[in-house]
């Protein structure tokens, strides 16, 4: 996984101050997610981890937009 692809997920899941939210659903510290982003660690492989927090964000959407449509 790539830093840009891990940055385009956090701020679509997050918004542009994802890093702490990320690091604290991801169990990790908030230093950890910024060495990723530096580049001084490489990013781990958190595809499974990752599609958890999406899949959760979209049924958590798709709950709100079946109240507002009520």
């Amino acid at each position: 996984m790539t830093r840009s692809l891990l940055e385009k997920i956090g701020v679509a899941l997050y918004g542009p101050r994802w890093q702490a939210d990320l690091a604290r659903d991801l169990g990790v510290a908030p230093r950890s997610v910024q060495r990723w982003l530096t580049g001084d660690r490489g990013v781990p492989d958190l595809r499974q981890e990752l599609i958890e927090l999406i899949n959760q964000r979209s049924t958590e959407l798709h709950h709100l937009i079946t109240e507002l449509k009520s």
